[in-house]
């Protein structure tokens, strides 16, 4: 008997498992929420999930927590919040979201604010934004935490610092430097963005922007090869006295 009562269980679940999988074969993927929804929520629960995209312009956003939260004019369906993973958006903007899943009374702790209903995707798309000037990471940017960063210099390359000091002169030229990633930004203006630091210089000539195809992580340490340019000017506010474009990474 105890044998058939250990068994049954199982059996059941296996049942259940077999009924899930035809009732939902024809049915769209739906993109998980992020952990926050589970982990940050005290009172929030998944209701339903949505199979169909969600449209409209941003009337507020606010980021926290690595996330972005944003209040869609989404026509038909009204006033709608919706989350993903942290995107550079801004009020007049275009964003879509797919496969939402929606949280009801969900209560965000590090914005100290419960949401009746909000969608939690993985991604917030921009359709279009409401200006055509270039979202740039701002020149003046530094990391949130900037921790002691002592970084060997490559052979044959430069220090970050050198490179500042130097820059009249190099302008032009290949350079390479060996840093630790402090921020990434990727697909702006078709290409990644990268701060990298090494611990030498101050403030406006300890920290390198850097355009490249490749991808890397916050934290990570990269030896940079590109060609370094001086006072690049991308319009609307936005340049920088030393840049390195179109560089490769070895990490």
């Amino acid at each position: 008997m105890a044998q058939v009562l250990r068994v049954l269980p199982l059996s059941l679940f296996l049942l259940a498992a077999c009924q899930d999988d035809e009732s939902t074969a024809d049915e769209p993927l739906v993109t998980p929420p992020p952990m926050e929804a589970f982990s940050e929520a005290s009172a929030g629960r998944p209701s339903s999930t949505a199979g169909r995209a969600i449209t409209g312009t941003v009337v507020e956003t606010m980021n926290s927590g690595g996330y972005t939260y944003v209040r869609l004019n989404a026509g038909s369906d009204g006033q709608v919040w919706a989350a993903g993973l942290s995107t550079e958006v801004a009020p007049g903007d275009t964003v879509s979201i797919l496969g939402g899943t929606l949280m009801q009374e969900f209560e965000s702790k590090t914005l100290n604010r419960t949401f009746k209903d909000i969608y939690f995707a993985n991604t917030l798309r921009v359709v279009e934004r409401a200006s055509s000037a270039p979202r740039i990471p701002k020149a003046q940017h530094t990391p949130e935490a900037d921790p002691k960063i002592e970084v060997e210099k490559v052979e044959g390359g430069y220090t970050v610092a050198e490179l500042f000091g130097s820059a009249d002169a190099l302008a032009g030229r290949e350079v390479t430097v060996r840093g630790q990633v402090v921020k990434f930004n990727g697909g702006i203006l078709g290409k990644n963005w990268l701060h990298v630091r090494d611990g030498t210089g101050t403030t406006g000539s300890n920290d390198l922007t850097v355009t490249t195809d490749a991808t890397a992580n916050v934290g990570d340490l990269v030896v940079i090869r590109g060609q370094l340019a001086t006072n690049k000017d991308f319009g609307a506010g936005y340049s920088y006295p030393v840049i390195v474009e179109g560089a490769s990474i070895a990490k």
